[in-house]
């Protein structure tokens, strides 16, 4: 018989020797793997105590920015939602009103902002769309859950800390970007 490819190996049908059925040196090759990995760096960390460094390019949970007087940067634009390859981003314009400039930057302001982190791929293009620094990709992670509509953050979730009311909260959601962003102002 003649096969297409040369993979094809003849089966050993010869009967084992009393050694080879005792499996003494399969088990003895099994020891020693086991006995060289018992000294070996372990690849795991004790999560709460140790935190992993992230690499300077991860993407994790969107969130949406503030100026340094706390006021929102989303105009509601929609070319992040334009952007997404996933659709995971849906939006709502409203209009600022008089007496409302503490709030919003612009005249225009997101009134409903959501993320179906379920659609989302993290793929940073709606960071990349975004004209006014108003969404990017933070170092978090998206928090497990059991529903589907606890994957589905609305802009009370995705709003960063107030700069003003909450300092330290502001900078720690900021992560490394705020000293990437000060390193770049400097130079």
């Amino acid at each position: 018989m003649q096969h297409l490819t040369n993979r094809a190996k003849p089966v050993d049908r010869k009967p084992m020797t009393a050694l080879e059925k005792l499996y003494l040196w399969n088990i003895a090759k099994g020891m020693w793997i086991t006995l060289k990995h018992i000294f070996k760096r372990k690849a795991t960390i004790n999560f709460p105590e140790q935190r992993r460094e992230f690499s300077p390019v991860f993407r994790g949970l969107q969130v949406l920015n503030r100026d340094a007087e706390g006021r929102e940067n989303c105009t509601a634009c929609g070319l992040c939602a334009v952007a997404c390859p996933a659709e995971a981003i849906t939006m709502e314009a409203a209009e600022r009103q008089p007496g409302e400039e503490h709030l919003y930057r612009e005249e225009k302001y997101a009134a409903k902002y959501e993320i179906n982190m379920l659609r989302c791929i993290f793929c940073g293009l709606c960071e990349e769309a975004c004209p006014k620094d108003a969404v990017y990709l933070s170092e978090t992670f998206a928090p497990s859950n059991y529903q589907r509509k606890g994957f589905i953050y609305g802009k009370e979730d995705l709003l960063i800390p107030h700069p003003k009311l909450e300092p330290e909260a502001y900078q720690q959601a900021l992560g490394t970007r705020a000293k990437r962003q000060e390193k770049a102002s400097s130079n």
